[in-house]
């Protein structure tokens, strides 16, 4: 199976849909004859693009890669890997485990529950 994404006009997904993984350039013309609209196929293995596409997703067609919608209005997307990014790093104690907290842009240690 071969999966595609269909993009709006401002380049983000707003469906993923399976096409026959035999002919993939052939199920991007199936699904733009058949519905429509622009599609671009994306790999569940995260074979190419970086990632599967999802609906929320933008597609970068100068990196040629999917980006996850952005978590927090702080995080920053890393040019390199396109993966966002917290403006501090994620604090790494054996055992314990960390929210991010958009208010005060900072990792808070969550409590586990008893």
């Amino acid at each position: 199976m071969s999966h595609f994404a269909e993009i709006d006009e401002n380049n983000v997904v707003i469906r993923v849909l399976v096409g026959d993984n035999s002919l993939p350039d052939e199920g991007k013309s199936f699904f733009e004859t058949h519905l429509g609209g622009t599609w671009v196929q994306t790999s569940y293995n995260h074979n190419f693009r970086a990632r599967y596409a999802g609906v929320g997703y933008s597609y970068d067609s100068e990196r040629d890669v999917f980006i996850s919608p952005k978590p927090f209005p702080s995080w920053i997307l890393n040019e390199i890997t396109t993966e966002w990014e917290a403006p501090t790093p994620l604090p790494v104690e054996e055992g314990k485990f960390f929210i991010w907290n958009e208010e005060t842009l900072s990792w808070e240690h969550l409590e586990p529950l008893e």
